[in-house]
């Protein structure tokens, strides 16, 4: 597995390399956005530790970029930053962070992070489920999701592993309330380090992808003071 750090003080991006490295991944270090934006091009990275504040274009504009950006990997991104009152922004903004780590912070716990994030893929390994609406299908065996346009042509979605759990999750009960506890124990179990807002985060990526309109969905509605439903007639 390939790990892009950018991180501009050495000693922390060293002290992170070396351990990572001691775990059996591959790593590359960069110091600023710039830097990083090029090597991501080239080295298509796993996952990519982000430093929040960084010369030039900082940690949100970085990780904006490389989710507007096609590639043969979507990476995982881990951001990280030495104020915690920058952490509603890091969420907030819906950049398309997946975790992010207040400094200082130990070894341990990034490592911890990072196997975490790479097992997010294989939470539906291994099911033989397809799920019809009368506007999407998922294919959750096959990694497949689609939407039927008015065209009566089927469209291919273009989903990260995290956002098409997520719609899977959602169309395998249309109508069901999901609260943020249940999204996260769904899609991550044991493995979610962090604030329960950055579903947030997700499902806003989500709605750019599948909703005519993201800022009044058809789909993906808020249940206010309680979470999420999807709503759509599904087809048995």
């Amino acid at each position: 597995m390939d790990i892009l750090i950018v991180e501009d003080e050495p000693e922390i991006a060293k002290l992170i390399q070396l351990r990572l490295e001691r775990e059996g991944f591959t790593c590359h270090w960069c110091r600023d956005g710039l830097t990083a934006l090029q090597v991501f091009q080239k080295q298509q990275p796993d996952v990519i530790i982000l430093d929040l504040m960084l010369p030039g274009l900082d940690g949100l504009e970085v990780c904006a970029r490389i989710r507007q950006r096609p590639g043969a990997k979507d990476p995982y991104i881990l951001m990280l930053t030495a104020k915690g009152e920058e952490i509603d922004r890091v969420i907030g903004l819906s950049t398309g962070a997946d975790d992010y780590l207040v400094k200082p912070f130990s070894p341990t716990e990034l490592v911890a992070r990072v196997r975490a994030l790479l097992r997010r893929s294989l939470r539906y390994g291994g099911q033989s489920l397809v799920y019809r609406t009368q506007h999407f299908t998922v294919d959750a065996d096959r990694h497949i999701a689609s939407r039927q346009l008015d065209s009566g042509e089927s469209e291919p979605l273009d989903l990260t592993t995290l956002e098409f759990n997520l719609l899977a999750t959602f169309i395998s009960q249309p109508g069901r309330v999901w609260n943020r506890t249940q999204l996260i124990d769904k899609l991550w179990g044991n493995d979610f380090f962090g604030d329960e807002r950055v579903v947030d985060t997700h499902v806003a990526r989500l709605r750019k992808k599948i909703e005519p309109d993201p800022s009044n969905p058809t789909f993906v509605k808020t249940v206010i003071g309680v979470g999420y439903k999807f709503e759509d007639e599904a087809i048995v």
